[in-house]
């Protein structure tokens, strides 16, 4: 128990001590950033026991309480803080459980284009040749479309392949792989750069003739040296897939009006900003570009840190 202990002290130290941490304390941006995005990840994670009503539970809503606006002004109900929905929903019950799935969503969105394209990337990368010409060519292609243009693509679909019904009960899974698959040629494209870097080095030339086989040489070898980039990259895609499931929900392609996005929530209160009900649309609409930013100016911090020449601390 001790040397584990002892292990897990000396890890701690070294990250304590490590440069991410120094700059990071010494960059105040990024430390009022980070605090936050934990703040809306654990508002989202923790959503059943903050929110004051449960905008999935139809028994809990009454249509009657529907438009109304926010505690502080006339009219306004000291039960609903930010006013309620057209269906009578509390907006800030319901911002706590759309942006849960909402980053669910971009998480989960860019896992997928993460593994997609480090596979691409890594085969692409390490075997050249018409392997690496082929795959290529395909991310090119896909690249060619704009990332919404495929993502109404395949949505429209699915949606049509699948019936209105069916695509509703697993909206979330068929976003996640909407937006995963639409954006992996950006990973695949850095991966493969830094592949064609790496694999000229000793370290893997040693590795090649201890005779190791490709597949370990490329995953417990090179992309190891890949990281900083791959984690650069997922920073700012993060926020590049909720902004994408938003686009989705308020074209009407997203979640169902019953299970409430950051996205869906400005698209139904878009239908109201000019009857007077500004805020259906107005604080989701705060808390997403809120979000953004905030993981935008991490993805920017984390850019500069990992390139030296350009980061002046």
């Amino acid at each position: 128990m001790e040397s584990i202990s002892t292990v897990a002290s000396s890890r701690w130290q070294r990250f304590k001590n490590s440069d991410i941490v120094y700059y990071f304390l010494k960059d105040k941006v990024a430390m009022v950033c980070f605090a936050v995005f934990i703040s809306f990840a654990t508002a989202a994670l923790f959503a059943p026991f903050i929110a004051p009503t449960n905008p999935y539970d139809l028994s809990s809503i009454d249509i009657m309480d529907s438009e109304l606006p926010p505690a502080w002004m006339e009219d306004g109900d000291q039960s609903f803080v930010l006013g309620t929905d057209d269906q009578g929903r509390d907006i800030y019950s319901t911002i706590l459980y759309g942006m849960r799935l909402s980053l669910t969503i971009g998480l989960l969105a860019v896992a997928l284009q993460l593994t997609i394209g480090v596979i691409v990337g890594l085969t692409a990368g390490y075997f050249g040749g018409r392997i690496d010409s082929l795959l290529m060519r395909i991310a090119d292609v896909q690249l060619s479309f704009s990332t919404m243009m495929v993502a109404i693509i395949v949505s429209a679909i699915f949606r049509t392949a699948l019936g209105a019904e069916t695509y509703a009960q697993y909206a979330v899974i068929m976003l996640v792989v909407i937006i995963g698959f639409a954006e992996w040629p950006q990973y695949a494209r850095t991966v493969r750069a830094s592949v064609l870097a790496e694999k000229k080095k000793e370290y893997v030339e040693a590795a090649k003739v201890m005779g190791f086989r490709a597949p370990r040489i490329m995953f417990r070898h090179i992309l190891p040296n890949c990281l900083s980039p791959i984690l650069v990259i997922s920073t700012v895609q993060v926020a590049n897939a909720i902004m994408s499931e938003a686009a989705l929900s308020f074209l009407g392609l997203g979640l169902p009006v019953d299970q409430p996005s950051l996205g869906s929530l400005i698209s139904i209160g878009f239908n109201y900003i000019f009857s007077g009900s500004w805020w259906i649309t107005a604080f989701p609409g705060i808390v997403l570009i809120t979000l953004v930013l905030v993981i935008n100016l991490l993805g920017d911090w984390l850019r500069d840190v990992f390139n030296p020449k350009i980061y002046k601390g």
